[in-house]
């Protein structure tokens, strides 16, 4: 506890003084910005996803066409990340590029969309399904019901041995990566080569069966409509969501910007070669019929390649929980850092500890959040809602790059560099348009949910300009967006 607290005040108490602005140093590798990636994709979704997809879209062929568009749409994202990140190399991600593009505003509100939902809400869903999962091992230890409760009106804290655990998970994944960029890594890089080692295992294993049946790619199709299959791109594309981990770190990055390319780009090639074999898999071991009336794709098709009963997978998620809070606890914080030693945000989470060369306040912001949508078990709701935000952000992002070369004169790129980040946002455009139609009470309540962030703008570029003089120095709110250099 004494080491706890020596690092919480390491974080707060610390007096920097940099010539230009805090910056955090280039340590990480292609390994480790691959790793991110792989990490903050591979989840529950790949598993729990086929069902809903299935149902929509009753075509085996359809199935694989849209697992193969939505990696194929990740990995456009991935190249268009990889230019801005050229361009405007600090960390950040979608917070740093439409800063310069669009203004500090547009910047801190798909960063405000990070923190009141994307990062923590995401934590505390993987976190409390991580202690559900193990209860497969610990029933008593992992239940969830209630040991004391209260009530603060607008909200209901309840206590429980299941939210108690993930807390517990939370914050100890806090406490590593504050201790340093060198142990979170590892963390990163064994949780990730993990994952993968397992899936590849469970993929050849179950080619190498000799069970399952080719006949069920033959199946007739119900017939479905081209919206049908627009709709179900969403859940593949929150399976693959998590694409654009190695860009919130580039900053850190070795080689800056030019390093964040190569890893967005293999990260990306890993998962979508194992999410397009996992789904051939499962429609070789399931027909059809079965796949839509699933809850966990992955156990019931090991247990007709295998023979055994549910909970085989049940390691595999406990790992890719894991690494998904992990890869979210790096990633997260570096939005809310830099959004705060920019003057966006409140200047205390733009400082760095000067004895772990952390974000440390940044860290614990999130992981703070992150346990009190544990506790109060509104991160689903949350979700949902800012789901349709968080597609916007990233459709409005890729618009960063066309505004930031044309400002910057930048003419001489690749062909490549211009079609594919078209490709991905007609792509979002079209998801964007088909949820508004679909589903329009979640999609106005995500923008309601990014609108609150206005005042709390206001209020943070207020106390920053209000100080003549800080022992933190910040970037010029008053740069012309288009520069990055600054």
């Amino acid at each position: 506890m004494q080491e706890a607290a020596a690092i919480l005040q390491s974080g707060v108490d610390a007096d920097q003084s940099r010539s230009s602005k805090v910056q955090l140093r280039e340590r990480l590798s292609l390994s480790d910005g691959t790793a991110l990636v792989v990490s903050n994709v591979i989840g529950v979704g790949i598993f729990a996803t086929p069902a809903v997809i299935a149902s929509l879209v009753p075509s085996p062929w359809a199935i694989l066409s849209l697992w193969i568009a939505g990696g194929c749409l990740a990995f456009a994202g991935a190249i268009t990340y990889a230019e801005l990140a050229k361009l405007c190399p600090n960390a950040g991600g979608e917070y740093n590029y439409l800063s310069h593009a669009m203004g500090p505003l547009a910047g801190f509100l798909t960063g405000w969309t990070s923190l009141i939902a994307g990062f923590p809400g995401a934590i505390a869903a993987s976190a409390v399904a991580l202690i559900s999962y193990s209860g497969h091992y610990f029933p008593a230890q992992t239940s969830s019901l209630r040991i004391a409760s209260l009530s603060l009106g607008f909200a209901s804290v309840s206590l429980s041995r299941q939210s108690l655990l993930a807390s517990a998970v939370i914050l100890v994944f806090a406490v590593i990566h504050i201790l340093g960029l060198g142990p979170g890594r590892v963390a990163q890089k064994v949780l990730a080569s993990l994952i993968v080692t397992a899936m590849v295992t469970f993929i050849v294993a179950g080619f190498l069966s000799g069970r399952g049946a080719w006949a069920h790619f033959h199946a007739v199709s119900n017939g479905f409509h081209s919206r049908d299959w627009l709709l179900a791109l969403v859940p593949v594309m929150f399976a693959y969501s998590g694409w654009n981990a190695a860009a919130y770190v580039s900053e850190e990055m070795r080689g800056s910007g030019r390093a964040v390319g190569p890893a967005l780009c293999l990260g990306t090639s890993i998962v979508l070669v194992l999410y397009v074999c996992l789904n051939v898999l499962f429609l070789l071991a399931l027909p059809l019929h079965e796949i839509t009336t699933t809850l966990n794709a992955g156990d019931a098709a090991a247990q007709r390649l295998f023979g055994v009963e549910g909970g085989f997978l049940t390691p595999v998620l406990l790992i890719a929980f894991l690494g998904a809070i992990s890869a979210m606890t790096i990633a997260g914080p570096r939005v809310y850092f830099a959004m705060a030693r920019d003057g966006a945000f409140l200047e205390r989470f733009g400082r760095i500890s000067p004895r772990f060369e952390t974000p440390a306040l940044a860290i614990l912001l999130q992981a703070g959040w992150s346990i009190v949508l544990v506790l109060i078990g509104e991160f689903q709701q949350i979700l949902i809602y800012t789901g349709f935000a968080i597609m916007l952000s990233s459709g409005v992002t890729v618009t960063a790059l066309y505004i930031i070369r044309h400002r910057r004169g930048l003419t001489d790129h690749p062909i490549r560099t211009i079609v594919i980040p078209a490709f991905f946002l007609l792509a979002s455009v079209l998801m964007i348009g088909n949820a508004l139609y679909r589903a329009p009470r979640p999609s106005l309540l995500g923008l309601l949910l990014i609108a609150a962030g206005i005042p709390v703008f206001a209020f943070s570029r207020k106390r920053t300009t209000s100080k003549p003089t800080s022992r933190f120095p910040t970037l010029r709110l008053e740069m012309d967006p288009g520069d990055c250099s600054q």
